[in-house]
């Protein structure tokens, strides 16, 4: 790219100031910022087990859109979402496939009978209360989840908000999550974890990116960090895309089949 195809810092941000953040679509983010993919393709194998339950429930979904990319649905499929744009976007996407949208606060109880699901699913839930998905299961159902590890993108948020405390690094491990599965009654059958690669190519993507997902730089305005951002722009511009690493787990727990249930 030479200097007369470059766009300015204010047109990048203008226009990722301008783009929805509503849902978990990233393709605006296609030819400006890269992230590989797990290897245990979540989507795919999440999926595969939608097609084989009787009752699902999809927690924390967003606009619904990875439920959504699954071909064939549980007879029944629920999926629960806290906040209102995405409440909205799920409905209108989910509706028409017969899955029911229940807005639901993700801190809140889960409004469902004990014993409801025999599949409850998460992709990057905010947090986990590994008692309430055991509560809906019912016997021998299951709960599948990719999860956000420890220290995801860890390289953009020092840049930000400088270099983060143990704590808050080793935060969301996946051995915490298999602890609070067993406390919760529940036998974890799959656990794995990977580093993955990110690269944002232009400080639009950075912007973008960081007011998707909230909950890395808390508090995120172009005003607030606008020097930051205006040398992490000069900084693109002269030795190419800013390079960062995520953090991701899948988990799979199941409850214990009841004596009750198997006689």
């Amino acid at each position: 790219m030479t200097t007369s195809d470059r766009r300015s810092y204010e047109d990048l941000v203008a226009e990722a100031e301008a783009v929805p953040v509503e849902g978990w679509d990233f393709s605006w983010f296609e030819g400006r910022a890269t992230e590989a993919r797990p290897s245990w393709g979540y989507a795919r194998a999440m999926a595969g087990r939608l097609a084989g339950a009787s009752a699902a429930l999809d927690i924390q979904t967003g606009g619904g859109e990875v439920l959504a990319s699954a071909p064939e649905f549980a007879p029944l499929t629920v999926a629960t979402e806290g906040w209102p744009p995405n409440v909205a976007r799920a409905t209108a996407l989910l509706h028409p496939r017969g899955a029911v949208v229940v807005a639901s606060q993700e801190d809140a109880p889960l409004p469902f009978a004990d014993g409801a699901f025999d599949l409850v699913t998460s992709r990057h839930p905010v947090r986990t209360h590994w008692d309430e998905i055991a509560r809906v299961l019912g016997s021998g159902g299951t709960y599948f989840s990719q999860q956000v590890g420890p220290a995801s993108a860890v390289e953009l948020v020092a840049y930000f908000l400088g270099p983060q405390p143990d704590d808050v690094r080793n935060a969301r491990h996946p051995g915490k999550a298999r602890e609070a599965a067993v406390e919760a009654g529940l036998d974890v059958v799959d656990l794995r974890a990977e580093r993955l690669r990110m690269e944002f190519r232009d400080i639009g993507a950075v912007v973008h990116f960081l007011r998707k997902v909230i909950w890395m730089v808390p508090g995120f305005t172009v005003d607030r960090y606008e020097r930051r951002l205006r040398s992490l722009h000069r900084r693109i511009e002269t030795e190419g895309p800013f390079v960062a690493h995520s953090s991701r787990f899948l988990i799979e727990a199941r409850k214990p089949t009841s004596r009750t249930a198997s006689k």
